[in-house]
């Protein structure tokens, strides 16, 4: 008798990204994110905005497992993030790039070293890397600077840097906590225009800032966060 294949039961459809009520209370006294609700589609730009502590980078934290959310539900391509187990975590954020404020460059590696020893540490072969370096680099617009130590470069050179070690498994979706916090308004600018294109290429960014001299200029999606509820959201999908 012939058995058919087992189908696998399709996922919930949801949006690329979901937060439905998710509360993070990190102690009685100290909450991160209070019944927050909100989505974002696939190749969406969006801005988390607020003060510091308003709650903007503890969503970003909720995405890439940081930080675990104790009430609701984030999700993550229809993938419930609740249920993702510790060991997965590493896999999990492998998926995406992420783009820390303090750039954490190896300071006695050159520009292409920084980001070959990332591609290395996720299993890349030195032949991929000796390909892939230079094109990463030529993305983010810091390729004629493959040779530069870290000290020699200026924040905004060291930010695309930082980008393009984010880019080394072509995530779809980017995460950038303060990207501009270190620069000066023209590097700012010049760092939003590498994310803008990578967001015409199809990536998914969101950016946790409270740099509004860039956000007013970029003209995109804006979530406004203040003591850890949404106040504001410029448009877009909702829960």
């Amino acid at each position: 008798m012939r058995v058919e294949p087992a189908v696998a039961s399709p996922r919930t459809e949801r949006p690329y990204i979901q937060f439905d009520r998710v509360e993070v209370r990190y102690s009685e006294l100290v909450i991160g994110l209070r019944g927050v609700s909100f989505s974002v589609n696939r190749g969406e730009f969006v801005f988390l905005c607020g003060q510091t502590g308003a709650g903007k980078s503890t969503v970003l934290r909720c995405l890439t497992r940081e930080v675990r959310h104790t009430g609701g539900h984030v999700w993550l391509q229809g993938r419930d993030l609740g249920a993702v187990r510790e060991r997965e975590v590493p896999y999990l954020r492998r998926e995406m790039g992420i783009v820390p404020q303090d750039f954490a460059l190896l300071p006695q590696k050159k520009v292409w070293e920084n980001v070959g020893y990332a591609m290395r540490a996720v299993g890349a072969t030195r032949r991929h890397v000796r390909r892939a370096v230079p094109e990463l680099l030529e993305k983010v617009n810091i390729g004629h600077r493959i040779d530069a130590f870290p000290h020699q470069l200026s924040g905004g050179e060291q930010q695309r840097v930082a980008i393009a070690r984010a880019l080394i498994n072509n995530p779809s979706l980017l995460l950038a906590d303060e990207p501009t916090g270190n620069l000066d308004p023209q590097h700012s600018l010049e760092l939003m225009d590498v994310l803008l294109h990578l967001n015409l290429r199809g990536a998914t960014i969101l950016v946790a800032t409270h740099d509004m001299a860039v956000v007013e200029k970029l003209n995109k999606r804006v979530i406004t966060f203040a003591q850890g509820e949404i106040v504001a959201d410029t448009g877009g999908p909702h829960v």
